[in-house]
């Protein structure tokens, strides 16, 4: 298994109010080509709660799909799980959701071996 730092990632010259704390290692490509290193799976807190990042899945509904109704008062998008506090959540759900985007990245990083 490969072991990726823990990072906290923000933009430099710009003013943080709500910081992204990320594990694991993601490049995101964009549509012109470029490439930038980002995380894996981040957790970033805000005025309305709290927001959960797995990046790097390919099915964009697979998410709210397979974990949505199972989690409780959350919304759910591609790639992000917001709820406003833990005690509204199903943390094992959560939990299960975060494992299945590291299986995915840690599948991908095996295939481009």
């Amino acid at each position: 298994m490969i072991k990726r730092p823990i990072g906290v990632w923000f933009s430099v010259n710009h003013t943080v109010s709500n910081p992204t704390i990320g594990y694991g290692l993601h490049t995101i490509e964009y549509a012109n080509g470029k490439r930038r290193e980002f995380f894996q799976i981040g957790v970033s807190g805000n005025k309305t709660g709290i927001s959960v990042y797995i990046l790097g899945l390919k099915d964009k509904k697979y998410l709210a799909k397979t974990y949505g109704k199972k989690l409780g008062k959350a919304s759910v998008t591609g790639y992000c799980i917001r709820f406003k506090a833990l005690k509204e959540i199903n943390i094992d759900t959560l939990e299960a959701a975060i494992r299945y985007g590291l299986a995915v990245q840690n599948e991908k990083g095996k295939l481009t071996k």
